[in-house]
């Protein structure tokens, strides 16, 4: 069976874990593939709201089993207080959960290296949420870091202190306060928990999926824009947010992905520092905000809202190879009177359609097409026929620039509210 990936096409918060949440059913296995607590994936259903962080967001579904890949970086405590939560669902998470060995580990003194370097960095802060993710990735690729089996070792506390004390040594470049002893007591417990938990070979794991025939959705976190190589660096996270992330976040070849599913707002969000074309620092872009209840699952930051900017989004295409489009928060838009997106950038008097390297330190002026808003609850249309005429023109002008077939259009956070077109 193919293997459909969902990835994320902006700057993250695009509503991923809804649609994984939607899609899952039809699939034997949600595997995430990259990141770590940092995501928030919001799921809706049954009149409650859950968030889940580093669980596949198939995890309440009936058919699917979850793996967690050696992609993801993990923080036992957090994980234990997830898990935690979903039992209390009626999930039973040992039969559903699968943990990749090579899955790498956060420690506690990762999450205090990480507060440490972003305090020092003061007006150059990146934006880091400050739960260890990037010393992580550090530590992994500089052949340091300690993975999930590890801790199946009988020398897992040895290797520990070892990692522990290298940690010390950099925090003494600081001025920086912190408990450790109290983060530790919670962190040991979280490891005994992860013990308990299905932890497997997760190359071998998915790749037996594989040739049972099984079908696999990969679950990205993040967004492409945040990809360490090619978004908006080095205002990015750690890990490879784009389609190649999949195949060494879970071990997969190539020639199995079949179908990749772009998730982008009908808007365009940022959380934290870095380029943002098309940011609207006034009152639209508040309205933007206050309309979509923008303000982060993980952190609960307020997030910088603008219009669509279709040549990130020709960008993000282009490097996932995305097969199909879903557009959420599509109702945000409903009370708009007139619609803008980005076609293009001048840049010195230059308009190109492409992202240019650095495009931090250029001056950037969006050039817009605008588009008259529908100002109807589209919600109550759930097929195109009865679309209003204004909606179905820029639905048509987004296909037609982007060259990507529209499939879905969320109109609201619960699972119900979807229209699959």
């Amino acid at each position: 069976m193919p293997v459909t990936v969902i990835i994320g096409a902006q700057w993250g918060d695009e509503g991923k874990g809804k649609i994984v949440d939607v899609l899952a059913p039809q699939y034997d296995v949600v595997a995430r593939f990259q990141g770590g607590p940092n995501a928030g994936h919001t799921l809706v259903f049954d009149g409650k709201k859950l968030v889940l962080h580093t669980i596949p967001s198939g995890i309440f579904h009936d058919r699917p089993i979850n793996l967690i890949g050696n992609g993801v970086v993990i923080d036992p405590t957090t994980l234990q207080k997830e898990v935690d939560t979903v039992r209390t669902h009626g999930v039973a998470v040992e039969e559903k959960l699968y943990i990749a060995k090579k899955a790498h580990l956060i420690l506690p003194t990762h999450k205090v290296l990480d507060a440490a370097s972003e305090a020092a960095k003061g007006k150059a802060k990146i934006g880091s949420t400050l739960r260890g993710i990037g010393p992580t990735y550090m530590d992994k690729t500089g052949r340091n870091g300690l993975r999930v089996g590890n801790i199946l070792q009988p020398d897992f506390k040895a290797q520990y202190h070892t990692l522990k004390e290298k940690h010390l040594e950099l925090l003494r470049l600081y001025d920086y306060d912190y408990d450790l002893e109290a983060m530790e007591e919670a962190w040991w417990a979280g490891i005994d928990f992860l013990r308990t938990l299905n932890i497997v070979d997760g190359e071998y794991f998915i790749n037996d999926q594989l040739q049972q025939g099984k079908a696999i959705l990969a679950e990205g976190a993040q967004g492409s824009m945040l990809d360490i190589d090619y978004g908006t660096y080095p205002y990015v996270t750690s890990s490879n947010t784009i389609t190649a992330g999949v195949l060494t976040g879970l071990g997969l070849q190539p020639k199995h992905i079949r179908e990749v599913i772009g998730i982008t707002k009908a808007y365009c969000t940022r959380v934290g520092s870095g380029p943002f074309p098309t940011e609207l620092d006034n009152d639209e872009g508040q309205r933007l905000r206050d309309v979509g209840g923008e303000y982060g699952a993980t952190t609960g930051r307020p997030r910088r809202c603008g219009w669509i900017d279709l040549p990130a989004l020709q960008y993000t295409i282009m490097l996932s190879g995305v097969t199909q489009l879903a557009i959420t928060k599509i109702d945000v838009l409903n009370a708009f009177e007139t619609i803008r997106a980005a076609t293009a950038y001048a840049i010195d008097g230059v308009e190109t359609d492409r992202w240019i390297f650095d495009i931090g330190k250029a001056t950037v002026n969006p050039v817009y097409t605008s588009f008259p808003g529908w100002q109807q609850e589209v919600e109550k249309n759930t097929t195109p026929d009865n679309f209003p005429s204004a909606f179905r023109e820029y639905l048509r002008f987004l296909e037609d620039r982007l060259q990507v077939r529209i499939s879905m259009l969320s109109t609201g956070p619960d699972r119900e509210q979807l229209i699959q077109l």
